[in-house]
C-alpha cells in the first residue's frame, strides 16, 4: 500500500489578488515544491476581477492546480456560471457548489459553497445540499470511515466549543449549524474555512466516543485569512498527506495529546437564533448573620419585565442536599451562587474539604444544564486558587452511585504529593479489582458517559481524568480512601466520613472559620 504524501497548499479568501496569491506560491514551490494543488476557500473573486482578465485572456497562466469555491455573495454568481462545477480558465477549476473530488491518487475532498440560508441563488444553501453530499459517500454505512478534506465557505456553528477561542470571531453567531451537522456525518480529517479574515487552528477533536466506540481519526479545523491581508495574518496553509484509504489504521487513529471532544454534539441542526436562556429560581440566605435565614432578593436589579423562571428539577422524597429542601444542613454552607452551593463536608477529611452542590435536584454531572456545569466550573476554579494559597492542590471527585443528588468533593493535598496522586489512585483501584481509565485531559464527560449510568469519576491536580464504569458493586468510601492512603493525607483512621462525626456546633464554627479564609477567592460576594 502506497504511502508517498501529496503536498497541498490551501489558502484563504483571495478576492481576486491573484498575482499577490501566485507570486506567493512560485516562492514556496521554489523553496519545498513540486505541491500537487492548491485549494482555495472563501471569496475567489473580489470587487474587481481585472487581474482574473488576465488568465481567463490567456496572458497569464496559473502555476499550479487550483480549485475554488463557488460564490458566497450573489453579486459573485456571474462567474460562476454552472453550478456543477467547469474549468474557468487554464489551471482554475470551480469544484460545483456541493459535492466529492476525488483524484486519481485516491484522496477525497468534500466541498459545500455558499451561506447558509433559504435563498435561492448560488450564494446559499440548504439542508438538501447536505444530502447530496452525504448520500453518495453513504455516510450511515458501518463501513464508512470519513473523508480527507472538507472544503466550507462559512465556518461550522460552535467550532470553538472545548478548544481555544478565535480571535475577533464568535462561531456561535457566524457559524452554520448545517455545516457543523456536515462535519460530524463526513468526519473529515482535515476542515478549512474562510470569510472570516483571520487565522484560527482548532485543536483536533476526536470523532468517537471514548471507552464507548473503537477509536476513529480526529478532524483539524483551520480558518485562514484574507489574502494579502494588513495584519499579515496567516492566509496560506501547506501540508502533507497521505490519502486515508492507503494508511495503516493504527497510525490513522492516532490520537494527539491536545485532541478534544467534538464540538458540535449539542448543536441543533436548524439555524435559528440561540434563545436566551430563562435563569433557575435563585435561592439567598444571609452568610453574615444567622445561618438559614431567608432574604428576599433585590428586585431593584435585574429587568424591569418579570420572567417566567424555570424552577429547578424536585426531588421525588426526601433530600439532603437540595437547598430549599427543610432536611438540608444550611449551618454547612460557605458559598452560595445562581446556581451552585459550597458546603463543608460531612465528617471532612481536613478542614478544608468541601462539597460544591447544584442547587436543584440534579443526579449527576452529565445530567446537568450548561448553565449549572458552567457555574461548577466557576466553584472549582476558585477552589483551585484558595487551596493554592494554602501550599495545597485541589482533587476533585463525584461518586453517581447510591446517591440521588450531585456532590462533587473537593479536597486538597499538599504540593510535594501532586506526582503521586494518580499513582495512589491507581494501586486502590488494582487492590479493589477495578478498571480505572485515564480519559483525554480535554475531554467532556457527558460525552463519554451515558445519563443514568453510575461512574466514579475524578478530576487531579496534575491535569489526569481519572473514570470507572460502575457494572455492580462499588465501594462507596473509594474516593476518600484513596486521599486518607499514607502517600497522601495519611489518616487511615478517616476513611469513612461517619467516623469522623462532629457537633452541630463544631460544624458550625468549622464552617464559619472556612467561610471567612475562603471570601477573597469567592466569586459571588
Amino acid at each position: 500500500m502506497s504511502t508517498t504524501p501529496l503536498k497541498i497548499l490551501v489558502s484563504g479568501d483571495v478576492e481576486g489578488k491573484l498575482t499577490q496569491l501566485y507570486n506567493r506560491i512560485n516562492t514556496i514551490q521554489k523553496k519545498g515544491g513540486p505541491f500537487d494543488m492548491l485549494l482555495c476557500v472563501g471569496d475567489f473573486f473580489g470587487d474587481s476581477d481585472e487581474e482574473f482578465q488576465q488568465y481567463l485572456k490567456g496572458n497569464l497562466k496559473a502555476p499550479i492546480s487550483t480549485f475554488i469555491l463557488g460564490p458566497s455573495k450573489e453579486h459573485h454568481g456571474d462567474h460562476f456560471k454552472d453550478v456543477n462545477g467547469t474549468e474557468l480558465c487554464d489551471n482554475i477549476t470551480y469544484l460545483g457548489k456541493k459535492g466529492v473530488f476525488s483524484g486519481s491518487s485516491g484522496l477525497q475532498i468534500a466541498y459545500l459553497c455558499g451561506k447558509e440560508g433559504d435563498e435561492s441563488d448560488a450564494s446559499h444553501f440548504s439542508s438538501e445540499d447536505l444530502n447530496s453530499i452525504r448520500v453518495p459517500l453513504q455516510t450511515d454505512s458501518s463501513n464508512y470511515k470519513g473523508v480527507d478534506i472538507l472544503l466550507t465557505s462559512q465556518w461550522p456553528r460552535g467550532v470553538e466549543k472545548y478548544g481555544s477561542k478565535a480571535e475577533e470571531v464568535d462561531s456561535n453567531t457566524t457559524g452554520s449549524s448545517f455545516i457543523a451537522q456536515l462535519a460530524v456525518d463526513l468526519k473529515p480529517r482535515y476542515h478549512f474555512s474562510g470569510l472570516e479574515g483571520t487565522f484560527y487552528e482548532r485543536q483536533p477533536y476526536r470523532n468517537h466516543k471514548v471507552l464507548a466506540e473503537s477509536a476513529k481519526h480526529v478532524t483539524r479545523f483551520l480558518a485562514l485569512a484574507k489574502v494579502g491581508n494588513k495584519e499579515k495574518k496567516k492566509w496560506l496553509y501547506a501540508m502533507n498527506i497521505v490519502p486515508l484509504n492507503k494508511m495503516n489504521s493504527e497510525e490513522l487513529v492516532k490520537q494527539p495529546e491536545d485532541v478534544t471532544e467534538c464540538p458540535y454534539k449539542n448543536i441543533p441542526v436548524q439555524a435559528k437564533p440561540k434563545a436566551q436562556e430563562e435563569s433557575s429560581t435563585q435561592f439567598f440566605y444571609d452568610m453574615s448573620g444567622g445561618q438559614g435565614k431567608k432574604r428576599p432578593g433585590d428586585k431593584t436589579k435585574g429587568p424591569p419585565e418579570k420572567k417566567q423562571q424555570r424552577k429547578p428539577p424536585q426531588p421525588t422524597g426526601p433530600c439532603w442536599f437540595c437547598l430549599g429542601s427543610p432536611e438540608v444542613e444550611k449551618h454547612l454552607v460557605i458559598s452560595i451562587g445562581t446556581q451552585v452551593y459550597l458546603a463543608l463536608a460531612k465528617g471532612p477529611l481536613v478542614p478544608e474539604h468541601v462539597l460544591i452542590l447544584p442547587i436543584g435536584h440534579y443526579q449527576s454531572t452529565v445530567s446537568l444544564p450548561d448553565d449549572v456545569r458552567s457555574e461548577i466550573e466557576q466553584f472549582k476554579s476558585a477552589l483551585k486558587k484558595f487551596y493554592k494559597s494554602l501550599g495545597k492542590a485541589a482533587v476533585f471527585f463525584e461518586r453517581n452511585f447510591r446517591t440521588q443528588h450531585l456532590q462533587i468533593q473537593a479536597c486538597p493535598i499538599e504540593r510535594d504529593h501532586v506526582q503521586d496522586v494518580k499513582q495512589v489512585f491507581d494501586e486502590c483501584a488494582s487492590f479493589q479489582k477495578l478498571e480505572l481509565h485515564e480519559i483525554p485531559k480535554l475531554s467532556d464527560l457527558k460525552q463519554i458517559v451515558p445519563v443514568g449510568a453510575p461512574y466514579f469519576y475524578a478530576e487531579l491536580p496534575t491535569g489526569d481524568k481519572l473514570l470507572h464504569r460502575i457494572s455492580k458493586n462499588f465501594p462507596l468510601q473509594f474516593g476518600r480512601e484513596a486521599l486518607a492512603s499514607p502517600e497522601l493525607l495519611n489518616m487511615l483512621d478517616r476513611v469513612d466520613w461517619r467516623n469522623c462525626k462532629y457537633s452541630k456546633e463544631e460544624e458550625t464554627n468549622m464552617a464559619k472559620e472556612l467561610r471567612t479564609a475562603f471570601q477573597p477567592f469567592d466569586f459571588n460576594l
